[in-house]
């Protein structure tokens, strides 16, 4: 369903320029319809483009986990536009097109958790509890601790809060794929 009320700003936004460069730069010249959208509020696109940023090109977490997380609140929260730009970010940075498929079915029985390795289905798990019910069992943040680590885990905790934010923006302005 889209809800989208809100006008995109045009292809050829120029100003303000640093802001509208900075977010040209990030996204290798482009900008998406959700840069057009955050575009509305200047301050909102310099804080937004700053902290994605260091989410995308700058944790030391395994990009294949994050694009797990990511792919699995986009499913969870009913965002096709975050899926449809992560779930190729998931495939180069390792993750099979069963893991794709899988990442689908998050949240229903019919799920195969045998496509992911010990600390991947836990990343499914944390992502599901994180985004559905938001207070996560102490077995999954103990293994996960245990397996990746303290750094590693506030990163993990860090991706998906922050793409629960993305997909609810998205959701909520209406935001649709490039190519639809």
């Amino acid at each position: 369903m889209t809800n989208q009320i809100i006008p995109y700003q045009p292809h050829d936004i120029a100003e303000p320029k640093e802001v509208v460069d900075a977010v040209r730069l990030r996204r290798g010249g482009t900008l998406l319809n959700l840069d057009r959208m955050l575009l509305h509020s200047i301050p909102f696109t310099r804080g937004w483009n700053a902290f994605i940023k260091e989410v995308r090109e700058n944790l030391t977490l395994s990009p294949k986990y994050r694009e797990i997380g990511m792919c699995g609140v986009a499913i969870l929260n009913h965002a096709e536009y975050e899926f449809f730009h992560h779930a190729p970010e998931l495939l180069k940075a390792g993750g099979t097109q069963a893991q794709v498929d899988e990442l689908r079915k998050i949240g229903t029985s019919a799920m195969d958790l045998s496509k992911f390795d010990a600390i991947e289905q836990d990343i499914v798990l944390l992502t599901l509890h994180m985004t559905r019910d938001i207070e996560v069992p102490t077995d999954i943040m103990s293994r996960l601790q245990k397996s990746l680590g303290n750094v590693h885990i506030v990163e993990i905790v860090g991706v998906i809060a922050a793409y629960n934010m993305v997909s609810r923006f998205l959701i909520a302005t209406g935001i649709q794929p490039e190519n639809h």
